[in-house]
């Protein structure tokens, strides 16, 4: 008759669960963390003369023209202390602190104040002045943990108005708009404004859907 099998003990300091990562080296650096997930379905809204989000959202304004994405933020926004943008800030600080450190306070003063109005629920409005993917995963990653919605308005302009080297960048961001693939990033919705589109809008509110009779 064969032997039968024998069973084996494993010690309780021997048992662990399986892992198919590779065990770190001695003196090995440990690996970053992996980035969340930001995707989500995301849609295209219409143009339309009154835009309503819920409260508490994050909205990025961008544009190749930044002086008018700011000025579009400024005149249609209900709430107009909801709007952050760089320019605003560099203004707050010019004559506060040296004028080499101005960028980089501005910088760290937007950030630090998004970051604060999106952890107490408050809606946070940025005129970004970069077509940057990453400047726009900045901020959608600052909200997320507070699962704060994400919303996004491309503000076109005149051809004269686009600098050279935006022109690739802030083609593909149209097409991927246009082709509702803004979700990827993050955005629950997203909106282009160009023409006619841009004066039409007279008022963007941060307020609940109205209920049913």
């Amino acid at each position: 008759m064969p032997t039968p099998p024998r069973s084996v003990k494993i010690a309780e300091n021997e048992r662990s669960g399986w892992s198919s990562e590779r065990p770190r080296r001695p003196g090995e650096p440990e690996r970053p963390p992996r980035l969340a997930d930001v995707s989500v379905r995301g849609r295209v809204l219409a143009p339309s003369d009154r835009l309503r989000y819920a409260p508490g959202s994050l909205l990025l304004l961008v544009g190749a023209d930044a002086p008018l994405v700011e000025a579009l933020g400024a005149r249609v926004l209900e709430d107009s202390n909801a709007l952050l943008s760089l320019a605003k800030l560099r203004g707050m600080l010019e004559g506060r602190v040296p004028e080499g450190e101005v960028d980089e306070k501005a910088r760290a003063l937007l950030d630090a104040t998004a970051a604060k109005r999106l952890a107490s629920g408050q809606t946070v409005v940025i005129a970004l002045e970069s077509l940057d993917a990453i400047e726009r995963e900045r901020y959608v990653r600052a909200a997320l943990p507070h699962r704060r919605p994400r919303h996004l308005i491309l503000v076109e302009t005149g051809k004269a108005n686009v600098a050279e080297e935006d022109r690739s960048t802030l083609d593909a961001l149209r097409t991927a708009l246009d082709a509702g693939e803004m979700g990827q990033e993050g955005f629950v919705t997203s909106l282009r404004l160009g023409g006619r589109t841009v004066g039409e809008l007279n008022r963007i509110v941060f307020a609940p859907a109205p209920k049913d009779d």
